[in-house]
């Protein structure tokens, strides 16, 4: 999809956990990236406008440094915390919350396997609490009990349920 960009898309396996991580030990293909990786970088590895990129760094979901000449970088792990980010915007949860999921990364130094096993857990965990809260509200709405009630025209309450 966009060449050597790829070695940081995550490999989804139908296993029991949501991300599969593989370590990137040889970057030398990925122009600049020695220097660290642009906005554009990242946002083209990720499939995430530039500006998204910049949103996540200016919300302390990312961390981003300054070259000499004024210019953002990022880490090689920068599309992999993105694309988390993104499933965690996509399960609804807040930006407060998905910066308290992100705590588990170091912020300094590459993330292990293990730290984004542990991260993949969290959100997993978060998702299934999410859809039983989601199904106890639809339960609630489709139960017919009533859920309010309404003064009517002629001062009789009406029931509202779904």
């Amino acid at each position: 999809m966009f060449g050597a960009a790829n070695l940081f898309m995550p490999r989804y396996a139908k296993t029991s956990t949501l991300v599969e991580v593989k370590a990137v030990t040889d970057m030398s293909g990925i122009q600049g990236v020695e220097d660290g990786m642009t906005v554009g970088q990242v946002a083209a590895a990720t499939g995430v406008a530039a500006s998204a990129v910049r949103f996540y760094e200016a919300h302390g979901l990312i961390a981003g440094r300054r070259t000499h000449g004024n210019q953002r970088r990022f880490d090689a792990d920068a599309p992999c915390r993105v694309r988390m980010i993104r499933v965690c915007q996509r399960v609804g949860l807040s930006v407060a919350e998905i910066r308290d999921l992100l705590t588990t990364l170091p912020t300094s130094g590459r993330a292990e396997v293990s730290d984004w096993a542990d991260l993949g857990e969290r959100i997993e965990r978060e998702v299934h609490e999410r859809i039983r809260d989601l199904r106890d509200a639809l339960a609630d709405l489709t139960s017919g009990t009533m859920l309010c009630e309404l003064p009517g025209v002629a001062d009789t309450p009406t029931r509202v349920s779904a």
